[in-house]
């Protein structure tokens, strides 16, 4: 009776925020809040701080005061910029946990109330990670880009070329995602942001120290002066190398990530594969009493794969 009354009370629930999520994410917007989130401006919150980004007060009042108050807003807001996905902190924690609200209904119909929050609390959290895996793989993308972006660069500023001027070269010629990055510094700097303070926003944003090293000497020479090309044709090789070591690391290391990857998956397969061929073989293991033994087998394989990553997880 309890179950069944808690099974229909988040069932209303999740048609609710889909209903309304759906409504605000596709529904009409206001044109001056597209134009200011291409800026880096969201709702009336200067995006002076990555932290802030994403998290304006116009929208879901309510919900962004919960994501600010338990802290996970500007964090969650940081990681949507970083993976260029246009929705705010309360609209993309709406969506996940009207995912997860989805994923807690159909699994307590196919496997009871523990199924359903086991599965809810994953898809709930799935929308993070993919969102956070983005933001690192656009992020390396980036990285990739840097030398032919300091080698354009170098060879503008040598041409006679004021550093805005060649840095909109730049976002002219070259693909994503630096030029979205620097289209962002661009616009910024025509709204009246210093030019450090732009490209030092951008480094936030990406989290790259290869780019840092870029942005940190821009700015010493706009404090100091100094010859701008020649320091940036010195990070250029640097950043090759670091780049070069960064793919023979991955290489070297590519077969124990492997193995990883093969020995998290090798029980969930041997599961499925046991389930297929002999129906209720795995039964037994879910019997009242028995429950831990799978339940701590989850967990030794997540903490197993976590110290393999971390093993050959190198840092550069």
């Amino acid at each position: 009776m309890a179950f069944t009354l808690l099974f229909s009370m988040l069932l209303a629930l999740g048609v609710v925020v889909f209903f309304l999520a759906f409504r605000h994410i596709w529904g009409a917007r206001d044109p001056v809040d597209g134009r200011l989130k291409q800026y880096g401006v969201t709702g009336e919150m200067p995006a002076e701080t990555t932290s802030d980004a994403g998290m304006s007060p116009k929208t879901w009042p309510v919900t962004t005061r919960l994501l600010n108050g338990f802290g996970v807003g500007p964090r969650l807001a940081a990681d949507l910029m970083r993976a260029d996905v246009s929705l705010t902190a309360a609209e993309f924690a709406l969506l996940s946990l009207g995912i997860g609200l989805a994923g807690f209904l159909a699994g307590g119909l196919l496997g009871g109330f523990l199924v359903g929050m086991g599965l809810g609390l994953l898809l709930t959290m799935a929308p993070v990670m993919l969102v956070r895996s983005k933001g690192r793989r656009r992020a390396q993308q980036l990285t990739d880009q840097l030398p032919e972006v300091l080698t354009l660069l170098v060879g503008a500023l040598r041409a006679g070329y004021g550093l805005p001027q060649a840095l909109m070269m730049l976002v002219e010629q070259l693909p994503a995602p630096v030029s979205v990055e620097l289209g962002r510094v661009m616009r910024a700097i025509s709204l009246g942001t210093p030019v450090p303070r732009a490209m030092t926003q951008m480094a936030d944003r990406i989290g790259s120290d290869d780019l840092d090293l870029m942005v940190t000497a821009i700015s010493i020479q706009h404090e100091l002066g100094g010859n701008l090309a020649q320091t940036l044709d010195s990070i250029s090789s640097t950043v090759r190398e670091r780049i070069f070591l960064k793919r023979e690391i991955r290489s070297l290391t590519a077969q124990q990530r492997l193995t990883g990857y093969i020995l998290a998956a090798l029980p969930l397969l041997m599961a499925v594969g046991f389930s297929i061929l002999s129906p209720g073989y795995l039964r037994p293991l879910f019997e009242p009493g028995l429950r831990v033994l799978p339940a701590t087998a989850l967990a030794l394989q997540i903490v197993g794969f976590l110290v393999i990553s971390k093993i050959v997880d190198i840092e550069v």
